[in-house]
C-alpha cells in the first residue's frame, strides 16, 4: 500500500500549461531576463567563433601556400606573424567577451531565482495559513514541508540553470549546424552520422534516471516525514526504549534513498563514457574523410595548374571542399557538437523533475479553503448570544468519500446511490445538538471521552462547518460573518499549550501589536504568571524556545492563559485548560478564573469539579448529544448522566459547599437537611 507520503509518479518532461504558468512568476524582472536571454545569445556565438579562428590561422598563414578566403581578410595583416598575433587577441577578445557575458546571466538568473523562490515560498505559506484546519486533517506536515523546500529548489534550479542552459544549448547547437554545413556539408554529415545511436543511449539514459530521480524524491518526502515525526515524539521513543526500533525503521528509509541514488549514479556512469567513444568515434571518421580529401588537397596544389584546365578546375573544386584549417576546424567542432546534447540530456531531468514540483505546487495552490470569509459578511448586533440549532456534524464529508474512493481507483456511484451509500457511512460526531448561552454566563460541557464536546469549540470557531443546522451569534450565522471578526471574539485556551520561538511577551502578545507592554504585564498579573515570569533572567523578554522546552507544561499553560485575556476576548472558552496543571497552580488558575469570567461569557470543557462545579449552566453531552443542562445541583438531583459521571470521577474532588457541611454534621444526629437550605 502507498504511503500517505509517497511524491506522485513524475509527469512530462514539459506541460506547456504548467510552464505558462510558472513564467508568470518572471513578470515582475522580466527585463533581466531579457538582458540575460540577450548575453546567452552573444555569448553562444563567442563561443562557436573559436575554432573558426583556428581554421583562418592555419589557412592563411601556417599552410600559406595555399590561397585562403574568410571574413576577415580585409581586416588581417598579410605577414603571418601580425596575423597570427592579430588572431589571438581577437580570441582572447573573444574569451573576455564570453567571461563577462556569463557572469552578466549567471548573476542575473541567479538573482532572478531568488526573487521567485521568495515570492513562491511566500505566497505558499500564505496560503497554506489560509486553509481549513480539515486539510491538515488529511495532509502530513513532512509533505506541506517538502512543498516550501525542496520543491521550490526544484523550481529555481530550472529557472537559474535548467532554462538558461538549454537556451544556450540550443543556440550553441545551432550555431555549430550552420556553421559546419556551411564549411563541408559532405563532412558535416559524416560527424552526424553517429546522432542515432547517441539518440538511443540518450533515450535509455533518460529512462533509467528518470525512475531514479522519482524514487529518490519519494525517498527524501518519506525521510523528512520520519524525522519530523520522529523528532518531535523523542520523548516518547526514549521512555519505551523505542530508539534502535525507530532507528531501524529509518535505516530502510534511508537505505532506499541510497539504493536510487546508486542507481542515478551508474545511469550517468555508463551514460557519459558511452557518449565520449561516440564523440570520439565522429571525430576519427572527421580525421579519415577529412584527411583524405586534405591529402587530396595538397596532391591538388601540386600540380601545375598551367598544364591544363582539366587539372585547373580540379584543384579549386578540392580546394573549396577541404583544407588543412577545415580539418581542425571541423574535428574541434565535432567535440563542441557533442558536449550540449549530454547537457541536454541531464536538463532534461532538471526540467522533468521541475514540472513535477510545479503541479504539486500549483495542486496545492489551487486547493479552496473550505471555510472562507462570504462576500457580504453580517456583524452581529448585540451583547453575545450564542446559539446551536439543530447542529449535526460529522468529520468525513461527501467531498472526502469520493476522494478516497477514487484513491483506491473506485468510482463512486450515481448521485443518487452515492448519496444514500455515504449517509449511511456517515459517523456523525454531533447529531442534532441544540443549546444557548446566554450573554455573560459561564456554561461548563461535559462528557465522556469521545461524546464531542472539543468539536462543538473546533464548529464556534468555525474550523469545520456543520453539515446541517447552524451555529449564531446573536441571530447571525457564524458562516455569515467575517472570519477575522468572528475568531477575533474568542480567548481560547487549549489542553495542550502552544508556544512560538520568540520572546514571552512576544507569545503573550502573539502578533497582536496593539497590546502594549503593560497590557502584557496586567494580563500575567491577572492569571498569577507575573511573578514567575519575572524571575526569569530576561523577565518578559526571556527568549522561549521551539514549542517551549525550557519551560513546564503548567508554565505554558499560565503564559497561555496570559495570551487569553490580553486580547481581551469577548467569549472566554477554556478546553481542559487545567488537565495539566499540578494542584497548586490549578488553585492559581482557579483565582485567576474568577476574574477572567467576569464581564465575559465562558465555555469551559474540563473534568475536573472544581473547575465546572460553580458554572450557571452544565451540558452533558453523551454519544454527540445534549442529553442533560442544568445547574450542579440541579442534575446531581436528576440521578441522570452527570450524577453518574459525579460518582465515577468528581466525588472526591468536589469542594464541599456549606450546605453539604451541615448535612455531613446533621446527619450524624439524625436530622436530614436538604441541599436547598
Amino acid at each position: 500500500m502507498a504511503s500517505i507520503h509517497d511524491e506522485e509518479v513524475l509527469g512530462k518532461a514539459y506541460d506547456s500549461r504548467l510552464m505558462k504558468r510558472l513564467l508568470t512568476y518572471l513578470r515582475p524582472y522580466r527585463m533581466q531576463v531579457v538582458i540575460a536571454l540577450i548575453a546567452i545569445v552573444l555569448k553562444a556565438g563567442a563561443d562557436v567563433l573559436g575554432p573558426y579562428l583556428t581554421k583562418v590561422a592555419i589557412d592563411k598563414y601556417l599552410a600559406s601556400h595555399t590561397e585562403s578566403y574568410s571574413l576577415l581578410d580585409r581586416f588581417l595583416s598579410p605577414r603571418p606573424l601580425t596575423g597570427i598575433a592579430q588572431i589571438a587577441g581577437i580570441y582572447v577578445g573573444l574569451l573576455l567577451f564570453s567571461f563577462l557575458l556569463e557572469f552578466t546571466q549567471t548573476y542575473i538568473m541567479q538573482w532572478t531565482g531568488q526573487k521567485v523562490m521568495f515570492d513562491l515560498r511566500a505566497q505558499i505559506f500564505r496560503h497554506l495559513q489560509g486553509l481549513h484546519i480539515a486539510f491538515f486533517d488529511r495532509n502530513p506536515v513532512g509533505r506541506l514541508v517538502t512543498r516550501v523546500t525542496s520543491d521550490v529548489d526544484a523550481l529555481n534550479e530550472m529557472f537559474t540553470a535548467g532554462v538558461v542552459s538549454i537556451f544556450e544549448d540550443i543556440f550553441v547547437l545551432v550555431f555549430i549546424l550552420a556553421i559546419m554545413l556551411n564549411m563541408n556539408w559532405k563532412l558535416a554529415l559524416v560527424t552526424f552520422a553517429v546522432l542515432p545511436l547517441i539518440a538511443v543511449a540518450t533515450k535509455f539514459f533518460r529512462d533509467k534516471v528518470r525512475d531514479s530521480y522519482r524514487r529518490i524524491r519519494v525517498a527524501i518526502a518519506r525521510i523528512n516525514a520520519f524525522i519530523q515525526e520522529n523528532v518531535t515524539g523523542v520523548v516518547v521513543l526514549q521512555l519505551f526504549n523505542r530508539e534502535r526500533k525507530s532507528y531501524e525503521r529509518f535505516e530502510k528509509i534511508n537505505r532506499t534513498h541510497m539504493d536510487a541514488f546508486k542507481d542515478a549514479i551508474m545511469a550517468h556512469a555508463v551514460y557519459y563514457p558511452v557518449v565520449e567513444v561516440l564523440t570520439a568515434t565522429a571525430i576519427a571518421c572527421v580525421i579519415w574523410f577529412g584527411g583524405n580529401q586534405t591529402i587530396r588537397h595538397a596532391s591538388a596544389v601540386s600540380l601545375d595548374i598551367t598544364s591544363s584546365p582539366k587539372h585547373f578546375f580540379a584543384m579549386h573544386l578540392v580546394l573549396a571542399t577541404m583544407t588543412l584549417g577545415v580539418l581542425v576546424a571541423f574535428m574541434q567542432y565535432a567535440q563542441r557538437f557533442f558536449r550540449p546534447i549530454q547537457d541536454l540530456s541531464e536538463k532534461y531531468n532538471i526540467l522533468q523533475s521541475a514540472m513535477a514540483s510545479s503541479e504539486r505546487i500549483f495542486k496545492l495552490l489551487d486547493t479552496t479553503p473550505e471555510i472562507v470569509t462570504p462576500a457580504s459578511p453580517k456583524v452581529p448586533a448585540g451583547p453575545g448570544r450564542i446559539e446551536f440549532d439543530g447542529v449535526w456534524f460529522a468529520y468525513r464529508t461527501m467531498a472526502q468519500a469520493a476522494e478516497e474512493a477514487a484513491s483506491k481507483g473506485e468510482k463512486l456511484k450515481t448521485a443518487v446511490e452515492a448519496h444514500v451509500d455515504l449517509a449511511l457511512e456517515y459517523d456523525w460526531v454531533l447529531r442534532d445538538v441544540s443549546f444557548t448561552i446566554e450573554p455573560g454566563e459561564t456554561v461548563a460541557i461535559v462528557g465522556h471521552t469521545g461524546a464531542g464536546k472539543t468539536t462543538i469549540i473546533s464548529l464556534l470557531l468555525r474550523f469545520y462547518d456543520v453539515q446541517k443546522g447552524a451555529i449564531r451569534i446573536d441571530g447571525v450565522d457564524i458562516r455569515d460573518m467575517n472570519l477575522n471578526d468572528l475568531r477575533r471574539r474568542y480567548g481560547v485556551v487549549l489542553q495542550d499549550p502552544f508556544l512560538f520561538s520568540g520572546t514571552v511577551a512576544d507569545n503573550i502578545r502573539l502578533g497582536s501589536h496593539w497590546i502594549e507592554d503593560h497590557a502584557v504585564e496586567n494580563a500575567a498579573e491577572q492569571v498569577n504568571v507575573a511573578d514567575f515570569i519575572r524571575s526569569l533572567p530576561g523577565g518578559f523578554g526571556e527568549e522561549v524556545r521551539e514549542r517551549g522546552s525550557t519551560l513546564s507544561t503548567g508554565q505554558k499553560q499560565l503564559i497561555s492563559f496570559a495570551r487569553a485575556l490580553a486580547h481581551n476576548p469577548r467569549i472566554l472558552i477554556l478546553d481542559e485548560a487545567t488537565s495539566s496543571v499540578d494542584t497548586e497552580t490549578e488553585f492559581r488558575v482557579r483565582e485567576a478564573l474568577t476574574r477572567m469570567v467576569e464581564g465575559r461569557t465562558s465555555i469551559i470543557i474540563a473534568h475536573r469539579l472544581s473547575t465546572i462545579q460553580r458554572a450557571h449552566k452544565i451540558i452533558v453531552m453523551h454519544k454527540g448529544k445534549v442529553r442533560e443542562v442544568g445547574s450542579h445541583q440541579q442534575l446531581l438531583a436528576n440521578r441522570g448522566i452527570y450524577w453518574k459521571l459525579y460518582q465515577l470521577q468528581y466525588k472526591d474532588q468536589e469542594i464541599p459547599t456549606p450546605a453539604a457541611i451541615a448535612a455531613n454534621e446533621y446527619s450524624a444526629t439524625g436530622v436530614n437537611v436538604s441541599a436547598d437550605d
